[in-house]
């Protein structure tokens, strides 16, 4: 049996840096989410001087949320000294299939070979497709296909790419196009607060610095973010409450807790 408590150990030890070239929408929540679970976010997106800051990073973060030209082009520059240095990136491929802009912007980040790439599952269908050539469409950020509709995609997604590859959903998928797994942790309340989701990528990011194996350490972030939405939804009133009991959940969960109840099967 897998120990998936002890990629968070890992990471805190690492304590590591993660630049975040996210949306305007999960700044915030991101930074906070990232500093409840042990690591360090810089939030670093100006064309100027993103791509060397990425150079000095543990990890890059990448949401095409609400990018426009030139964040893109820094997002370009910054997974190009990532891939060169060997940092882990993320590529969080934002409502791809909803424009050309966005399909255009996805495929050069593609080309740039992500370490790990994080959709809900109409995100990981489009941009699979978009890869193999194949016409899709989306609707903004929320998805319209169940997580069963993805895998496939999925699996063909992270062996054209190289890197593993995750759908998010009431039960997350991932893998690295041979060894696949599903997360059941989660609670229903997590969509219902905005940028949750994006946050997450920076969580993934942060487990990928730490040394851990890539795929058992997609797999150990999945579990530990899920299980911190369980936790926060005890006593919890609604959203709001959630969301702050949220972020104290990531920062009470320790190795233990996670290897008791990390809900993960080989799928």
């Amino acid at each position: 049996m897998t120990d998936w408590g002890t990629p968070l150990t890992d990471m805190r030890k690492a304590a590591p840096l993660v630049q975040c070239m996210t949306n305007y929408v999960s700044m915030n929540i991101m930074a906070n989410v990232l500093l409840a679970a042990g690591a360090s976010p810089a939030m670093v997106h100006a064309e100027e001087e993103a791509a060397e800051f990425a150079g000095i990073t543990s990890a890059l973060a990448i949401n095409i949320g609400t990018f426009s030209g030139h964040w893109l082009r820094a997002m370009e520059a910054s997974a190009r000294v990532a891939g060169e240095r060997g940092i882990p990136w993320v590529l969080d491929p934002v409502a791809v299939g909803a424009t050309s802009f966005r399909n255009q912007g996805s495929t050069a980040l593609l080309k740039l070979s992500p370490t790990i790439i994080k959709g809900n599952a109409s995100e990981v269908i489009a941009l699979a497709g978009i890869g193999a050539g194949i016409s899709a469409k989306g609707k903004g950020a929320d998805a319209v296909h169940g997580v069963e509709a993805a895998i496939e995609p999925a699996i063909e997604l992270a062996r054209q790419s190289g890197a593993v590859v995750v759908a998010t959903g009431p039960v997350d998928f991932v893998t690295d196009g041979s060894t696949h797994y599903r997360i059941a942790n989660g609670h229903a309340l997590m969509p219902k607060v905005t940028a949750l989701g994006c946050a997450l990528g920076g969580i993934m990011g942060a487990f990928a610095a730490s040394g851990t194996p890539l795929l058992q350490g997609t797999v150990s972030a999945l579990a530990y973010y899920g299980l911190a939405g369980e936790l926060a939804a005890e006593g919890a009133e609604g959203p709001g409450s959630f969301a702050l009991r949220f972020v104290d959940a990531l920062s009470q969960i320790d190795a233990e807790m996670l290897s008791e109840r990390a809900q993960v099967t080989s799928a």
